[in-house]
């Protein structure tokens, strides 16, 4: 019985670091990402790389591609036609 007992809690701690190692690293990665969006100074910083990041667009010539536009054009005229 003891030797079913220490296999047993073996197993439970190689799953639980396995765990830990893969899955729970990964959920610690999201998490941090969702904080900065809870915070102040994050989402002040996410709104500041938006404006960067329009302001480098607009001094370009064409802030779309040829196909870019061809599939906004399409789904809005599909837009039009279902409002009408």
């Amino acid at each position: 019985m003891k030797l079913f007992v220490y296999k047993t809690l073996f197993v439970f701690i190689c799953v639980f670091l396995l765990f830990k190692f893969t899955v729970g690293a990964k959920l610690n990665e999201y998490e941090k990402k969702l904080q900065l969006f809870q915070s102040d100074h994050g989402r002040e910083t996410i709104r500041q790389k938006i404006r960067d990041e329009i302001k480098k667009s607009l001094k370009k010539e064409n802030i779309l591609s040829s196909e870019d536009k061809i599939l906004i054009k399409s789904f809005i005229e599909k837009i039009n036609n279902e409002l009408r």
